[in-house]
């Protein structure tokens, strides 16, 4: 086990390195100039020149390159081009509001997702099944954006039951206030994890239930409970890396949900970044999510194994 550990982790070293480089030029190869957009119209092409030599956006890609990413090795992401504050606190701050949601509709996700697979899959081809099958279906086709109008128009504008933006009053705490901020993005974000690994579990238990041990098992006279718990067992690894799949995508592709909602998390943060050119800003937080999403996987990874021991012998 120790020696598959340490191999993960040394595949995740290049992985970080090429996401380095994927962020930083995914930046820069973006049209428009970054200094227009922080320098009044009537500025002198001297101003720019000497805000642009400030920020080292003279110099050549590749050192500009080697210079952040020495900077972000040291925890240094610079200063935001908007606000002028250093792009390591507003990132921080947005990634544990995002990580309010991401936890929340990950748990949510994970737990009803992985329940309502179970029982399509146990029920196959009967009316459970068509049920959570029409649900599922339904949860993957619904675009985000959508269903965040229309949760607000029901729940907040017609009913005033839910607050429609926000986060709540300071900084996020648990209690009832804050929780229910948090209600109506929480359900938006798991609309689609839900779908996508209760259809992935259906799938891996039809699987499972159809192979030739479960049936050895039944002649066996294993109770149903334990029959139920081996199906578990071996829908288990392959349903972890798509729940795994998902929480990082709530992580990194949560900017249109946290827009709607005005929540102050890193999706909000990245959109903010992009119609102000604040490359900084930008690049601070494509990088942290991104270094998230690696780990997150390295994780996932490190659970499978545990979960299935053969997938030791596979990495």
């Amino acid at each position: 086990m120790l020696s598959y550990v340490i191999r993960r982790l040394l595949y995740a070293i290049p992985i970080s390195l090429a996401v380095t480089i994927v962020v930083f030029s995914l930046v820069h190869l973006a049209p428009g100039d970054a200094i227009n957009a922080l320098v009044p119209d009537e500025a002198s092409q001297e101003l720019v020149d000497q805000i642009r030599h400030e920020y080292g956006l003279d110099k050549p890609l590749p050192v500009q390159y080697f210079y952040w990413l020495g900077n972000a090795l040291r925890g240094n992401l610079g200063m935001s081009l908007g606000s002028g504050r250093p792009v390591a606190t507003e990132t921080m701050t947005a990634v544990k509001n995002t990580l309010v949601l991401a936890v929340s509709a990950g748990l949510l996700s994970c737990v009803l997702g992985f329940t309502l697979g179970i029982a399509a899959g146990v029920w196959r081809d009967r009316l459970p099944d068509h049920a959570i099958s029409f649900f599922t279906l339904a949860g993957v086709s619904v675009p985000h954006y959508w269903l965040a109008i229309v949760l607000v128009i029901i729940f907040s504008v017609n009913h005033m039951w839910l607050p429609p933006l926000g986060m709540g009053p300071n900084e996020w705490r648990l209690d009832w206030v804050h929780v229910q901020h948090m209600i109506l993005p929480t359900v938006t974000m798991a609309a689609i994890p839900i779908s996508v690994i209760a259809r992935t579990v259906r799938a891996n238990v039809a699987e499972v239930m159809d192979q030739e041990f479960i049936t050895t098992l039944w002649s066996k006279g294993l109770t149903r409970s334990r029959i139920f718990w081996h199906v578990i067992r071996n829908v288990l690894p392959g349903s972890m890396a798509v729940m795994g799949l998902q929480i990082g995508h709530m992580l990194g592709g949560s900017v249109l949900v946290e827009t709607v909602f005005a929540w102050p998390g890193t999706g909000f943060l990245m959109a903010t970044a992009i119609f102000q050119r604040d490359l900084p800003l930008l690049q601070g937080t494509m990088l942290v999510l991104s270094i998230s999403f690696v780990l997150l996987n390295l994780l996932v990874d490190l659970l499978q194994s545990w979960a299935d021991p053969r997938l030791r012998r596979i990495g």
